[in-house]
């Protein structure tokens, strides 16, 4: 499940050059926006990477939806994923360890996807931070 879109020629690039990588095999279900819909519409057998959560939360944010909506989008999401017999990944991004934006977009960025990984986190049976390639077991 993707949430990227195209919307300037940096992002077509990076998308290409994600869609080069995968195997030609993964069915690829794009979600920049109803990520628990698109959750509980997938078949319950299939193994399924979320890619990634962080530009979900961009995407509702640049919508002018509200964090607190955000978040109860997100409780929807982890309730979706939690019905899943089947493994699911999700990526997502830490962008709270640096500085505090100067500009309330950035700050609200930052906060609200900072809740969203909670949330995800306090949902899933493991949670890893991957730093530099080294990968860190979250408890």
């Amino acid at each position: 499940v993707v949430t990227g879109e195209a919307l300037d020629d940096e992002m077509k690039d990076r998308i290409r050059r994600h869609q080069d990588e995968r195997p030609s095999t993964w069915l690829v279900h794009e979600a920049p926006r109803d990520l628990a819909g698109a959750m509980r519409a997938l078949a319950d057998d299939h193994f399924v990477v979320v890619d990634c959560v962080s530009f979900w939360v961009a995407n509702l944010i640049m919508d002018g939806v509200s964090a607190e909506h955000i978040e109860q989008q997100a409780e929807a999401l982890c309730a979706a994923i939690m019905r899943r017999t089947t493994d699911t990944v999700v990526v997502s991004n830490e962008v709270g360890l640096g500085l505090v934006p100067d500009n309330e977009l950035g700050r609200t960025f930052r906060d609200t996807l900072g809740r969203v990984n909670a949330q995800l986190c306090r949902a899933t049976d493991e949670a890893y931070l991957v730093v530099a390639g080294r990968t860190l077991r979250l408890t």
